[in-house]
């Protein structure tokens, strides 16, 4: 009788259970060993990464965050779709937890996938404050596999955070290592000739930028799930096995090109979302996004991950394996990716320090002489409607797949065209691209957008000051947007530097010319000289960040806060509350 009724109350205790997850984190200092160095920084449960933090879509999660700093921190819950108040940034979502204290997170979990988890506090998140996040879904999954692994990648470097913006804002080249050399001036000159060389040089030392501009830091350790290359983090399979990747970029400011030589690849989701599968050789995956892939190693031997910085810099490595201690071989770093005029859209001998309010509507682009001396940090006002190689308006709908890319590369729409930067796969086969995107299942009804706002992303590298619009974040007024809308934003990248834009608490449909078919996705990656797309469904009351990725980026002015007023019962009045509490972030 007894066992009878404790059988009875277990059953109606264990979906309680599967409704109400609970979990406890500690933010603690603790100490990274990448292989090629040691240093103290920032991790959960004692370590970075922090764990791998495993939901269910439909419960209900509780997670207890206890301080052990000497300093304020948050965690903010990256891409996932939550009450504002919960999404954990400082001084727009709530004031931050203190030091000693406990803050409990709560919210519903209403999606599946791949998401992680970090610090927006300060620098803390490049110093080690990140982990994953692993959503199983209510239904079964549209792919098949046999068991999976989490692959989380970052470039840890030798210096704190603090100390690498004081660096940066001293000397913007300061990581700088892929500069050019004598020798490859002189192997110009014999490929293009004397005089097209020096032209060349004067130009990008008159934009006061370099061709080796890629990467703002150079000089990390790659690490996948905390491991240096030489640590070699494995994971084991069984011959024949199909095993799921899910791949997170969690760097700092670090793009990677990410291949399995010997193996090829099915891209199943990004950024959380189910898409129609890709077949790819090499994907390059920007800061905060993530990748699902799908790989069948049939032969009982190991295979690298090989994730090379798209600067040439550095790269992450670590291993698939029937056992423990086999290796593959670790492929080259290849050459180091230069910039080219279109990646600064045609803007040749352009100097980048003073062009407030003009007007460069008719202005000849090709005149060294007329561009001299101009500065490109406070754009405010300006009309880009003739600007050649600038104002991509005109793509949307368009058929991609004709852009012909010339000797540069192949086609890819979200790359300018000669632009020096797109990829190519190492063995000639398949790079992903957004365009190879398309959604399993539209996660909203195709509408039009009710309007238009548009971003420039601004910068000069030469004082490091980044914005939106010419406006650092201190400087800007909120992006005010109505519950309901949908709103189209229009991303025209104004800067040699590839910026991931992240939307906060709502999804972000990129436009790949697919209609109802456009993924969803919560971060998009804007190339030099481009201009991108997406639209929002305004569906979350609140007020919510809006930012470039790059860490120093982010800290130098590129970020928004984004006020969504209205809504089936508004939370203005909670926001403000909020705000009042916490200051400005």
């Amino acid at each position: 009788m007894k066992t009878r009724l404790l059988t009875a109350l277990l059953s109606l205790l264990i979906p309680a259970l599967v409704l109400a997850g609970e979990y406890d984190l500690t933010v603690d200092r603790v100490e990274i060993d990448t292989g090629d160095f040691v240093k103290e920084g920032i991790g959960y449960n004692g370590k970075s990464p922090g764990p791998v933090m495993r939901f269910k879509e439909g419960e209900n999660v509780r997670i207890n965050v206890t301080n052990n700093l000497d300093e304020m921190t948050s965690i903010h819950w990256h891409g996932l779709i939550l009450p504002f108040d919960q999404d954990g940034v400082p001084g727009i979502s709530f004031p931050g937890i203190k030091p000693g204290e406990t803050f409990t997170y709560e919210f519903p979990i209403q999606q599946a996938g791949t998401y992680w988890f970090h610090s927006h506090s300060g620098f803390q998140e490049p110093d080690g404050a990140y982990g994953s996040i692993v959503i199983e879904p209510e239904g079964r999954e549209p792919f098949r596999y046999n068991r999976e692994y989490v692959v989380q990648l970052t470039d840890k470097h030798p210096h704190s955070g603090d100390r690498i913006m004081r660096n940066l804002k001293m000397m913007p080249d300061y990581y700088n290592r892929e500069q050019q050399t004598v020798g490859e001036f002189f192997s110009d000159v014999s490929e293009n000739g004397l005089m097209n060389t020096v032209s060349d040089r004067m130009a990008w030392g008159g934009m006061r930028m370099m061709k080796a501009d890629v990467e703002d830091l150079q000089g990390f350790t790659g690490l996948i799930n905390g491991k240096g290359p030489a640590q070699n983090w494995t994971g084991l399979f069984e011959p024949g096995e199909r095993i799921r990747l899910r791949f997170i970029n969690s760097s700092a400011m670090t793009y990677f090109d990410i291949r399995i030589p010997g193996l090829d690849m099915t891209v199943v989701q990004a950024d959380g979302n189910n898409v129609q599968p890709v077949n790819v050789d090499e994907f390059r995956i920007g800061v905060a996004e993530t990748y699902d892939v799908i790989v069948r190693p049939k032969d009982a031997k190991a295979y690298t991950i090989f994730a090379e910085s798209m600067g040439r810099s550095g790269y992450a490595r670590a291993t698939l394996a029937p056992e423990e201690g086999m290796e593959a071989a670790v492929p080259q770093l290849r050459e180091p990716a230069r910039l080219t005029m279109a990646d600064m859209g045609g803007m040749h001998g352009m100097d980048h320090g003073s062009m407030a309010g003009m007007d460069h509507g008719n202005m000849d682009m090709n005149s060294s002489e007329e561009m001299s001396g101009m500065d490109h940090s406070s754009m405010e006002g300006m009309d880009h409607s003739n600007m050649e190689g600038m104002d991509h308006s005109g793509m949307s709908g368009m058929d991609h797949g004709s852009m012909a890319m010339g000797k540069e590369g192949p086609s890819d729409p979200f790359y300018a065209k000669g632009s020096g930067l797109v990829p190519t796969a190492a063995n000639g086969g398949k790079f992903l691209s957004y365009a190879d995107l398309k959604a399993q299942d539209p996660l909203y009804e195709d509408r039009e957008p009710t309007r238009e706002v548009e971003l420039r992303l601004t910068g000069n590298m030469e004082r490091y000051t980044w914005s939106i619009n010419g406006v650092k974040y201190e400087d800007a007024d909120p992006i005010r947007l109505k519950y309901g809308e949908r709103v189209r934003f229009k991303f025209v990248n104004e800067t040699m530097m590839t910026h991931p834009m992240h939307l906060h608490g709502m999804w972000s449909i990129l436009d790949v010319g697919a209609g109802q078919w456009n993924p969803i996705k919560h971060t998009v990656s804007v190339q030099p000289g481009t201009t991108v797309y997406m639209e929002t469904e305004v569906d979350e009351p609140g007020q919510w960040a809006f930012h470039c990725h790059l860490s120093y980026h982010a800290a130098a002015g590129m970020f928004r806060k984004v006020i969504v007023e209205g809504g089936p019962e508004s939370t203005q009045a909670k926001a403000d509350a909020t705000i009042a509490e916490g200051g400005d972030a």
